[in-house]
């Protein structure tokens, strides 16, 4: 039984040495030469004693963060990414919170890391990425791993301020992995177009499944999701037939009228999650791709990244929503209401994961890991750990599992609940909308909503009058010339009320 996830490196570079495994625009890692930097880096950590304990790795996306990353596994160790382009002070806060005896950088980003370093050794990825392969260290780690130990450490938000680090371990990535790569009808051929960074568990979709199959993935430079010509033209340039992207980074292709000027012609397989896909903007892309696949993925990070799919295999109306679908194989979706018990169908109930997916939870915060991974309610027999989401979902008349809202997306104005997410829902199917983003002021007590499109504030407000109940319709309306969007693609609402607070 495979226990462990360079396994799969270890096959494919014995049969496909000298394909290109990741590339970026500086340069392409055959599986061999990963193979190599892999080793070299495990053999330094193991040469400096370090096993079983976090190495955050500083570097910029890059084939080399990559390699970095499936070296400090080799060595035995967990790695926590870090990027430059993270604030100063959320890097520290991670730092505090693994405490690293080493933090691995690259030459450009050598001088933030120092800066932050604190006790820990900072290591230039360049000076050991040749070291003399230690056989004998290497086996001696690989015999004494288990499928239960963490192999990375990244970090999401939390309510309170400090970010908190889910620790994944070998038998959760693998179990997502196979999964994954069922549902996706992955192989050999595959193409991937990464277009998030790698300090976010999104890049799993690619990675793993790269090694596994011997696919190819390409790192798309970040820029290039400022200009969407120039993105789908990079996507047929490198023949991607593959993406798994946030919707936030597909509507910005569909919703500026790309389609027009070029289409991404390779393309077979779009997978899409993290945010609900407006039809209007979906609608686009499967007439400019009417033979590719449409796959919707829901998940945590909690639970090793997506833990549900749904193939798009029919039409759906303005007023639908795309569902979640159904749990992968091996993993159990859990609706529960407020008391504890399974929610009846149609019922809006927690989603809660079950299964071997989830993580390990919080490093080096039991409390908050005690608060959402807890035992399952239904089951007083014996000890079954699940994951509470904090998303609310439902079954529909098929048995779908429909995404509904974050418990933090609803708000009660004027004595009523509101699901912030139908009130954008409504603004996207507006003509001439082409993208939105609502937020709630708790002190005013009001509804802001923020769009993209070529109505004025005052003609959306009068249409919206129209077409929702009056307490559902915005208390103000912005019209912006650009989103703001996190490092991952989504839409960033913190900002979204930081630019109303300024107003």
């Amino acid at each position: 039984m495979q226990n462990h996830v360079l396994d799969y490196l270890e096959g494919t570079a014995l049969s496909k040495p000298d394909k290109i495994a990741f590339a970026d625009e500086r340069e392409a890692l055959s599986f061999a030469r990963l193979r190599e930097l892999t080793r070299s880096v495990g053999s330094y950590l193991a040469g400096e004693g370090v096993c079983r304990r976090p190495v955050a790795v500083f570097m910029n996306k890059s084939v080399r963060e990559i390699a970095a990353f499936f070296g400090v596994i080799a060595g035995g160790d967990f790695y926590v990414p870090i990027d430059g382009e993270m604030p100063e002070g959320r890097i520290r806060l991670i730092l505090e919170n693994v405490r690293p005896e080493i933090l691995l950088c690259a030459a450009d980003t050598a001088e933030k890391a120092r800066a932050v370093a604190g006790e820990s050794k900072v290591v230039l990825f360049e000076d050991i990425c040749d070291t003399p392969v230690n056989e004998a260290a290497l086996k001696e780690i690989y015999d004494h791993t288990i499928d239960t130990d963490p192999i990375y450490i990244v970090f999401t938000s939390g309510s309170t301020g400090v970010p908190k680090g889910v620790a994944a371990c070998h038998r959760s990535v693998l179990d997502y992995i196979e999964q994954l790569s069922e549902v996706l009808e992955l192989n050999e051929d595959t193409v991937f177009g990464s277009q998030t960074p790698l300090y976010f568990d999104a890049c799993l979709k690619e990675l793993y499944p790269t090694l596994k199959f011997g696919a190819t993935t390409w790192l798309i430079p970040k820029e290039l999701f400022m200009f969407p010509v120039k993105l789908v033209e990079f996507l047929n340039e490198h023949k991607i037939n593959t993406v798994c992207w946030v919707v936030s980074a597909l509507t910005m292709i569909s919703a500026f009228g790309t389609f027009r000027t070029v289409k991404p012609e390779t393309l077979r397989t779009v997978a899409f999650g993290s945010e609900v896909f407006p039809i209007k903007q979906f609608k686009r892309w499967r007439e400019a791709l009417p033979n590719a696949r449409f796959i919707n993925l829901y998940g945590p990070t909690e639970g090793t990244g997506m833990c549900c799919y749904y193939v798009v295999d029919r039409d759906f109306g303005p007023e639908e929503a795309i569902p979640i679908g159904r749990p992968f194989k091996n993993t159990d979706i859990l609706l529960l209401t407020d008391g504890g018990r399974r929610a009846a169908p149609g019922e809006t109930g927690e989603i809660c994961i079950r299964g071997t997916s989830l993580t390990l939870g919080y490093y080096n915060d039991f409390e908050r890991t005690g608060q959402v991974f807890v035992q399952n309610p239904l089951n007083r027999a014996y000890p079954e750990l699940i994951y509470r989401t904090g998303d609310l979902g439902r079954l529909n008349e098929r048995g779908e599992l429909v995404f509904v809202s974050r418990r933090d997306y609803q708000i009660k104005h004027m004595g009523h609940r509101i699901e912030l997410g139908e009130i954008e829902a409504n603004v996207n199917l507006l003509p001439g909308i082409r993208l939105s983003g609502c937020v709630y002021d708790k002190e005013r007590g009001r509804i802001v909503l923020f769009y993209l499109g070529d109505p004025s504030e005052a003609e959306l407000s009068a249409a919206l009058e129209e077409k929702l109940p009056r307490y559902m319709v915005p208390n103000r309306i912005f019209r912006l010339e650009q989103m703001p969007f996190t490092p991952n693609g989504k839409l960033d609402r913190s900002a979204l009320l930081r630019i109303y607070s300024e107003t």
